[in-house]
């Protein structure tokens, strides 16, 4: 977040995300057209809270992180994951995009970067538990105060 207070962000769309492709590459971001959004820093939301997540979530998108080093994670298909062996030892930034339920279980509806082909449609479905969540999820969750 702190590198938006300087930069200007570049949409998706422009720049899509390209590791795993098998290709490396130099970064285009100066080649790129840039937006004119910018932040002022971010509000961290409070760690580990399920209703204060709720609460910011209810207004804009999250920045979260998780752990992802784990096969349960990595392998994820569809439905709710519910798997504690996931871990908490943070690795890998996402995104919290929503919250919902399916077949009585709450979960946080969460963007990953690895493409459409990943889980379900590029998401993961992490269940709703008191603490530190699946993955960690609900470990540091934040958002960017906009210019």
């Amino acid at each position: 977040m702190n590198y938006y207070e300087n930069n200007f962000a570049i949409l998706e769309s422009d720049y899509g995300y390209v590791a795993g492709s098998g290709t490396a590459t130099a970064c285009q971001y100066d080649s790129k057209p840039h937006t004119n959004i910018k932040t002022t820093g971010h509000t961290d939301v409070t760690a580990s809270n399920v209703d204060a997540m709720k609460t910011a979530l209810a207004g804009r998108p999250l920045s979260v992180s998780i752990e992802a080093d784990k096969m349960c994670f990595q392998l994820y298909k569809s439905g709710v994951m519910d798997n504690t062996n996931c871990g908490t030892t943070l690795d890998h930034a996402v995104l919290a995009a929503g919250y919902g339920t399916e077949n009585g279980q709450d979960y946080w509806l969460v963007k990953n970067s690895w493409g459409s082909g990943w889980g379900e449609n590029g998401y993961i479905k992490l269940a709703i538990v008191a603490g530190d969540g699946i993955c960690g999820v609900q470990m540091g969750p934040l958002y960017p105060n906009l210019a």
